[in-house]
């Protein structure tokens, strides 16, 4: 069966969807929803699909569209529920559960017949966390039985009644409804308020003689101070205080004035810093332990935990995004916990954000972008390199949430990499004019060969992490909600590290690496990949600057993507399947690493790719 997805944005959801029907074996193809009626009906005649399916979408399917073909709308939140900020109510509410509904397109609204449903719990994370993990689970899960349903023929799907949509309407939520009273509202209704509106669109807000959207929320548990006052910063965030307590707020953007152009989202310090000079008040430093004491309720970028003879280094960057000093405190961090007596370490563990790579908003607000870059990936390098290097202990990459481009590799520096079912990743450069570093040209093709790992790149599609571990780029699979994922990771670290194979295979992986170096040292696949990101931030005429600069103030594209625009046509997809490498999944196996890519086979890898 051909599908076509139709979406406002390529987002993390239909991201998802698409690589799962996928592994379904569905033929798929992709249309951006960008408010061009007559370029949606002109994709649905080339397409011609079976059904429609609309992960994620701002803007009404044309009613010719939806009477022609069955139409089925993803809507975040329970069967009744309607209107467009149907998640942000729920968190800012307080809801303990919420669902997902698929639903048949019709002229009103949310209104259609439904063809499947499902709840999932609501954690205590920010609105995009909650998104990408519990609500993207159920969502899926819903989808796939709505699929089956309508392929089947036989499913008749149940019609809404009238007083339940009547009654299940809610507005979209505007600024008036988010807004946080410093002087009443209590940390947990701060918190609430702040989640709900962590990434898009922020809370609005005065801040030192300025307006501000702020942009996420965590609980502090000790400092105190009057009532909105800042009173420390940590790791680029900013502590403001509540009536009861203070919470931590990782990122600001500026309220545009009239005429001026949006702004972007930055680390609070630094856009408080750019906007302020001289005039930026003196804030205390407050660090934590890498390893905090139990009971503790603060927020850290990097938490270290241990279990037996497992050490676990999580990290959580907001939007996944690394900066040059985000490298390098995990890098500063990497090197302590090696001094721990584990056997096993886990890098990663978090139930959001693996890592997207480089930090391009922060690049993008440098006096030098292109300086900025060259900083930028030669610390997430440095990190990588510290992964690669490590060979007196077992590492695992632990992906509880989506990895992309450098942040991908990153995880392939990892003996193993396990995934939480439901991850995502995008192991490509291509899309952001890059021809990308991390050691790449050494760690992918050994995993997958220099045939899929160029498909991978200059396909540059995602890749579902049960395909993922087909493929060869994952050797484990988690089928645990997202707030068991860090703990479920930590136990079986531990009983890794107790495994009388073990030494082993920590034997093993240093000959192979003693073996590698010298064959090739990293060195050299440093360099030669450094030199092509060297053109990609200096030489004119490159489009790096002008893809970044188009991602990072959301510029919307003017029509779908020429990678997506062709999927699915002519049986594309289904005609060249990406064949994994004779090594792929075997990992978890005793001589797992020996299995590996003549390094002959990796010479014309990066001459091929730029072509």
């Amino acid at each position: 069966m051909h599908i076509l997805l139709v979406a406002s944005s390529f987002n993390s959801l239909t991201q998802r969807v698409f690589a799962e029907l996928g592994d379904q074996g569905y033929t798929v193809g992709v249309e951006l929803a960008l408010g061009d009626d007559d370029a949606l009906r002109a994709a649905v005649a080339r397409h011609a699909p079976q059904l429609i399916v609309a992960p994620m979408l701002t803007t009404a399917i044309p009613e010719d569209v939806w009477r022609s073909h069955t139409c089925l709308i993803v809507h975040p939140g329970p069967p009744g529920d309607r209107g467009p900020s149907s998640l942000d109510w729920a968190v800012q509410q307080g809801a303990p559960e919420w669902g997902v509904t698929v639903l048949e397109a019709v002229a009103e609204m949310d209104a259609g017949d439904v063809w499947a449903a499902g709840p999932f719990v609501v954690s205590e994370v920010g609105k995009s966390e909650l998104y990408r993990g519990e609500t993207a689970d159920a969502a899926v899960a819903a989808v796939m039985q709505a699929v089956k349903r309508f392929a089947a023929g036989k499913y008749s799907p149940r019609r809404q009644r009238a007083a339940d949509l009547a009654a299940g309407w809610r507005c979209f939520m505007r600024q008036p409804e988010r807004g946080i009273d410093w002087r009443r509202d209590s940390t947990e209704q701060v918190l609430r308020r702040l989640r709900a509106a962590d990434s898009q669109p922020g809370v609005q807000d005065e801040l030192l003689g300025r307006r501000w959207y702020l942009h996420g929320g965590h609980f502090e548990d000790e400092l105190r101070g009057a009532p909105g006052e800042l009173i420390a910063t940590r790791d680029g965030a900013i502590c403001r205080a509540t009536v009861d307590g203070a919470v931590w707020i990782p990122q600001l953007r500026p309220v545009a004035a009239p005429g001026e152009a949006p702004g972007f989202k930055r680390a609070a310090v630094d856009a408080l810093a750019a906007a302020l000079g001289a005039r930026m008040p003196a804030l205390p430093e407050v660090p934590v332990p890498l390893e905090l004491p139990e009971g503790r309720r603060t927020w850290s970028e990097i938490r270290y935990r241990e279990l037996g003879e497992a050490g676990m280094l999580s990290f959580s960057y907001a939007g996944g995004a690394m900066s040059t000093a985000q490298c390098r405190r995990l890098l500063a961090a990497w090197k302590w916990a090696c001094t721990r007596p584990t056997r096993v370490l886990v890098l990663g563990g978090a139930r959001g954000f693996f890592s997207n790579g480089i930090h391009l908003n922060a690049i993008e607000a440098a006096a030098d972008p292109a300086a900025e870059s060259w900083a930028n990936i030669n610390a997430m390098n440095d990190v990588v390199r510290a992964v690669l290097e490590t060979t007196d202990r077992w590492v695992v990459s632990a992906l509880g949430g989506n990895a992309a481009a450098g942040g991908a590799m990153l995880a392939l520096a990892g003996d193993e990499v396990w995934c939480r079912e439901g991850v995502v990743l995008n192991p490509h450069y291509r899309l952001m004019g890059l021809h990308g570093s991390e050691y790449w040209t050494y760690t992918l093709p050994r995993r997958v060969g220099v045939d899929v790992a160029l498909q991978l790149t200059v396909d540059a599609l995602p890749v579902s992490a049960r395909r993922a571990c087909r493929l060869g780029l994952a050797d484990r699979l988690l089928q645990v909600p997202p707030e068991e994922f860090g703990d479920t990771v930590l136990r079986l670290a531990a009983e890794l590290a107790g495994a009388r194979e073990l030494g082993r295979r920590i034997t093993h992986k240093q000959v192979v690496r003693a073996r590698d170096e010298a064959a090739k040292p990293l060195q050299q696949y440093r360099d030669e990949e450094l030199s092509e990101m060297h053109r990609n931030f200096y030489e004119p005429g490159e489009p790096y600057h002008e893809l970044r600069a188009d991602f990072v103030h959301k510029r919307k594209p003017a029509g779908t993507p020429e990678h997506l625009a062709e999927l699915g046509l002519n049986g594309h997809e289904a005609a060249r399947p990406a064949r994994p490498h004779k090594g792929a999944g075997r990992a978890l196996e005793s001589d797992g690493l020996s299995d590996l890519i003549p390094l002959s086979d990796l010479a014309p890898l990066t001459d091929r790719l730029m072509q």
